[in-house]
């Protein structure tokens, strides 16, 4: 079968899929955005982060912004916040630097460590791509939490590939079929920044060709 990266999704998506199913679809495969505050402070954490002309060299690592990465396994892409290479005998040659070195991705996050899995799936199908990308094995990452300005250590186990790699499949199928599931509203509509799109409390008591339906009789 053709591996066409045309029809690669982007890791960011994890996150909104992750949220809320119906905000993927409404992002990923309608194209439709509307940032709120959420969104900006969420920007503005990258702002350094996603500077691909950072390049730094602190005593045995080195920290790489912005790094591009892609994994022809999941057929997913996208860019890495902070890829953390760290000088070890163990780790991959890296011809520019003529040594040794671990890969570690850090992933950035405005607000603070979450119930469910989202932050650490988006940071395992970083450490999947990157393991393609030099032919190594990653055994761990880190998350980094804006508002607690803390590291949160993530082992990348096999049950956390395993769920990555059931959930890139589902947002493959998903995105084939384009499929934009029906609204299921809860408390996480209010911190939504699609929610003037979605509109979740108007779709709930009645359809889409209703509502344009009495818009066009007024």
């Amino acid at each position: 079968m053709e591996n066409n990266e045309d029809n690669y999704l982007m890791i960011s998506g994890i996150q909104h899929y992750e949220f809320c199913k119906r905000q993927w679809a409404l992002i990923h495969i309608e194209q439709q955005w509307f940032e709120n505050v959420k969104t900006v402070e969420g920007s503005n954490l990258h702002n350094k982060a996603d500077n691909p002309h950072i390049r730094e060299k602190r005593n045995d690592k080195i920290i790489v912004r912005s790094m591009a990465v892609k994994s022809t396994s999941l057929e997913i892409t996208g860019v890495c916040d902070v890829v953390e290479f760290i000088q070890n005998s163990n780790g991959v040659w890296l011809d520019k630097e003529e040594d040794y070195y671990q890969v570690c991705p850090v992933e950035y996050k405005r607000g603070r460590p979450k119930q469910d899995h989202a932050d650490i799936l988006q940071m395992a199908a970083q450490a999947v791509c990157l393991e393609e990308m030099f032919l190594t094995t990653i055994e761990k990452g880190y998350i980094f939490y804006g508002e607690k300005k803390e590291r949160l250590e993530v082992l990348l186990s096999d049950d956390i590939r395993n769920e990555l790699r059931k959930t890139v499949q589902d947002m493959h199928q998903m995105y084939k079929k384009r499929l934009t599931p029906k609204v299921k509203t809860g408390k996480h509509c209010k911190s939504c920044s699609l929610q003037s799109i979605c509109l979740p409390d108007m779709l709930n008591k009645s359809s889409v060709k209703s509502y344009i339906e009495r818009k066009i009789a007024e």
